[in-house]
């Protein structure tokens, strides 16, 4: 391990993140946020307060088995605890049910929040916030594989389908598992500045702020599990030359078959026709674009592969629902809300 870094960090007291687990939790949805915060006490100036106490509550104090059987160990029982909270964080896990079918848990998160300064969840954990009512008329995400299923159970949730990470007043949701590190390390550049959290991402060889939504790990990892069947090669391929003029007919003498036997085929192994795919990869190209830089609406969509604005602006509207200028101004709103808070 390097040594440590010199950091400037904006807070002197140490603050509590209580972190919520149950019997079956993901135990990523935990131990990735923890270490996060943990670290950033590590790398402390020395004679410092430690940034962050941190306390894991459950059902009871003491050990329980999260998904696949890895073992934690809870500080206390969530009944026992009294005091306040700077920040409270739900895990998430295949089955939620433990929690959201936990009247009386629901009913001390509902209090927590009102005792803490922020609150958030970690994957699926969005259900549980949901459930107790916390998320009514805010923005809100989960991983990618549940967005639909927490948008039909609970309609009063504005449910963002891409994002890594959602912060809606003091209520912030994060999309899958490792998403989390990316909310304990966008809470840690909150609370201690830039330099300390760009120390702890380096340290996890993590991005400080990972590029693109969600959507990329659905669209690219489409094209890997793909790998071993027939348009492998292919879709590789694609994902490194997206950004060229492509017709499906060449995309068909790629894979030396006929454009009839290529349509078939792709669909059958990726569920998608040949253009809505690179479609998609353009797209995921430009939300990148819109995240992270000011270029211009033309240069962006030149610079994905669109023939130009107004293509750009249809694949917006068929994938997200929004315009380009709607998803770029909804962005900068976040940031922006980030810098205020």
């Amino acid at each position: 391990m390097e040594s440590r870094p010199a950091t400037r960090q904006r807070m002197t007291k140490t603050r509590t993140i209580v972190l919520l687990g149950f019997e079956g939790c993901a135990a990523l949805d935990i131990t990735g946020p923890h270490e996060v915060f943990a670290l950033s006490s590590h790398l402390a100036p020395s004679g410092t307060p430690p940034p962050y106490r941190l306390v894991l509550l459950a059902e009871h104090a003491g050990p329980f088995r999260a998904a696949l059987g890895f073992g934690l160990i809870a500080d206390a029982s969530w009944h026992d605890f009294r005091g306040t909270a700077d920040t409270l964080l739900v895990a998430g896990g295949p089955d939620m049910s433990p929690v959201t079918g936990n009247r009386k848990l629901l009913a001390w998160l509902r209090g927590m929040s009102n005792r803490t300064r922020r609150i958030g969840s970690i994957c699926t954990g969005a259900f549980a916030l949901a459930e107790a009512g916390l998320l009514d008329h805010r923005r809100a995400t989960t991983h990618w594989m549940d967005v639909d299923r927490l948008a039909k159970a609970y309609p009063r949730v504005n449910v963002d389908p891409d994002a890594i990470y959602v912060r809606d007043g003091k209520v912030f949701t994060s999309a899958g598992i490792t998403a989390g590190m990316d909310l304990a390390l966008a809470l840690l550049e909150e609370d201690l500045g830039r330099d300390p959290a760009l120390a702890v991402a380096r340290m996890l060889v993590m991005y400080l702020k990972r590029p693109g939504g969600q959507s990329q790990f659905s669209t690219s990892l489409q094209a890997q599990a793909t790998e071993g069947q027939r348009l492998a090669a292919l879709l590789s391929w694609l994902t490194a030359h997206y950004r060229e003029p492509i017709t499906v007919t060449a995309m068909a003498e790629q894979a030396a078959m006929s454009d009839r036997t290529f349509a078939r085929v792709f669909l059958a192994e990726t569920g998608d026709t040949p253009a809505y795919f690179l479609e998609k990869l353009r797209l995921e190209h430009a939300v990148r674009l819109l995240e992270t830089t000011g270029i211009s609406l033309d240069v962006a969509a030149r610079d994905c592969g669109f023939t130009g604005r107004e293509q750009l602006r249809r694949a917006f509207q068929r994938h997200r629902g929004i315009t380009p200028q709607e998803y770029q101004q909804r962005f900068r709103t976040t940031i922006a809300s980030k810098k205020e808070g």
